[in-house]
């Protein structure tokens, strides 16, 4: 890109604290330049300009349903279309949250079914290290708003193989577009806070597998 990568919108957040789980992940390539800044433990922040105005709402409402403080910042190649976008973006974040979870006991798994007006989204995930994604969102448009409902799935795909979840995301009732997306980002926000509650614990997060 001819563009300077330059980024100063993202909160400033400290990591000083001790226990903080907190991370700023950056990635550029020929396609996109993302910046993450991530406080786990936040819960009121959340400052998203990826160029993409309903992308920028979803995560939004991702980290406002998930109680931890966020911020995004990218350059993309949106005259080419959202895909680059949103994909580097889920990539980064869920770097950024395999980052800021460390090796601490936490519960490792959650689920969350929730409603946004006439739309039902369940959403179950653990975090095993595993990384896998099973989406079924049936979306009868294109696209929502700038975003194109094929990269609603790519996101939580890439998000889900970068950060070791293994996430399952399912309608249970729905019309509306908006509102079924709306509903998995709130679902997903919900279990991945539960998922993600220190516990009182001295085995790994779970039988299987760790993070690494």
């Amino acid at each position: 890109m001819a563009t300077v990568y330059t980024i100063d919108r993202p909160m400033r957040m400290s990591k000083a604290t001790s226990g903080v789980r907190y991370a700023e992940i950056e990635r550029e390539t020929s396609e996109t330049a993302v910046r993450v800044v991530l406080d786990l433990d936040g819960g009121t922040r959340r400052d998203v300009s990826t160029g993409v105005g309903f992308f920028d709402h979803m995560l939004e409402i991702f980290a406002f349903h998930g109680y931890f403080d966020l911020g995004i910042t990218v350059e993309g190649d949106l005259h080419i279309d959202d895909h680059h976008t949103v994909e580097d973006v889920g990539i980064v974040l869920g770097r950024a949250v395999r980052e800021a979870l460390g090796s601490a006991p936490i519960e490792g798994c959650a689920e969350s079914t929730v409603p946004a007006d006439d739309a039902l989204v369940r959403a179950v995930l653990e975090i095993s290290g595993k990384s896998s994604a099973y989406v079924d969102l049936p979306f009868k448009r294109d696209q929502i708003g700038s975003m194109s409902t094929e990269s609603v799935v790519e996101f939580f795909r890439a998000f889900a193989l970068s950060s070791g979840l293994t996430i399952h995301i399912t309608k249970l009732a729905g019309n509306n577009d908006h509102h079924l997306c709306e509903a998995a980002f709130k679902a997903l926000g919900r279990a991945f806070r539960q998922a993600i509650q220190p516990i009182d614990r001295r085995s790994p997060i779970t039988s299987k597998s760790k993070l690494d």
